[in-house]
């Protein structure tokens, strides 16, 4: 079953041929392809960063949990309504996925107090938020990745009235999908990061990627932390954390 699988893969990573590294960015690699102007490759890295990378590190098979992960959320998403750069996972660490416009704009959407959030405000952690709160980031790293609001990205030209309400209703509808989603694997969605992009036609769909680096995740019996946190603070059990979230969520150990 294994060299089956293997020879599948091979086939399909050998119809997308690669061409050009156009970007590395701390998690991933993107690069043009052949034969296909308007898709991208996207190959997950097993690199590790933290505090806008002024930790570095790695992560046993991060790059490959990561794509099977975002592959079968994203797969999800679609089947429910929800726009994606994805089109197929091509080898245990990349995929094929459309180009995209990025939109300068990270949106962070919240449920439960942790992290930045219990800096800005008086609520403790774990504390579930009545209503869940959506967040705008400005995707600069020189600058910090500042939270913004609508009316810097519309000063900075980042966005249009238009685009930002779009960002926030893809948002809570996402979010909407996965708590429960999260929730039937025990696993407790805190809070999230997405990026978003425009296709050539101007529609706006979900970019990047869904994985315990842009997820906290915490055991819905017990708060154990399950993500990127587990690097971020020292907490230990990184490798093991990021294997329990794939075999909870593919099934594969």
């Amino acid at each position: 079953m294994i060299n089956f699988a293997h020879k599948i893969s091979t086939k399909m990573t050998e119809k997308y041929t690669k061409i050009k590294q156009i970007y590395e960015g701390k998690a991933k690699k993107l690069y043009t392809l052949k034969n296909y102007p308007e898709l991208l490759l996207q190959e997950f890295k097993d690199d590790a960063t933290a505090f806008n990378a002024l930790k570095k590190g790695t992560i046993l098979n991060k790059g490959t949990i990561n794509c099977e992960l975002t592959t079968f959320i994203f797969k999800y998403l679609g089947k429910r309504g929800v726009k994606t750069h994805f089109v197929k996972q091509i080898s245990p660490n990349e995929m094929v996925i459309k180009r995209l416009k990025i939109i300068l704009i990270e949106v962070v959407v919240r449920n439960v107090a942790a992290g930045s959030l219990l800096k800005k405000t008086t609520l403790e952690e774990g504390q579930i938020l009545a209503k869940p709160i959506v967040e705008f980031y400005y995707k600069d790293d020189s600058l910090g990745d500042p939270m913004i609001s609508d009316s810097h990205a519309l000063a900075m030209k980042i966005a249009t009235e238009k685009d930002m309400k779009t960002l926030r209703q893809m948002a809570e509808k996402i979010n909407k999908i996965l708590k429960p989603f999260f929730l039937k694997r025990k696993l407790r969605l805190v809070d999230f990061k997405l990026e978003f992009g425009k296709d050539k036609k101007g529609n706006i769909m979900l970019g990047d990627e869904i994985t315990p680096d842009t997820c906290r995740l915490w055991d819905s019996g017990t708060n154990k932390k399950l993500d990127k946190d587990r690097f971020r603070f020292d907490l230990g059990g990184v490798n093991e954390a990021y294997a329990e979230v794939r075999k909870r969520i593919t099934g594969k150990a």
